[in-house]
């Protein structure tokens, strides 16, 4: 679960970009991995994700805010958990 002291309050003007989504009317299973799923099939349910993300408008408001609230699940930004973990791992060891 997200860590909500690290979220923002509820003001609509740092939300608001949210509306401009890709995904906004995509089927949200694509972005979660169901439980158990593993190998290739996990691969490309991310791939068909991260596709929706490259054409989004507004990918790295998403991409930011998942890092900056340690998103644990799914596909945010164009980058999967385990892409944003390390990328987390590589922030806190240069720190």
């Amino acid at each position: 679960m997200t860590e909500i002291s690290r979220l923002p309050g509820p003001v609509m003007e740092l939300w608001e970009w949210q509306y401009q989504g890709a995904c906004r009317d995509a089927d949200d299973t694509l972005f979660f991995h169901p439980e158990g799923e593993r190998g290739s099939t996990r691969r490309r349910r991310a791939e068909a994700a991260k596709a929706i993300c490259r054409s989004c408008p507004v990918m790295m408001q998403c991409r930011e805010q998942s890092l900056r609230v340690r998103e644990p699940y799914g596909v945010w930004g164009g980058l999967s958990e385990d892409e944003r973990s390390a990328i987390l791992a590589g922030k806190t060891q240069s720190a």
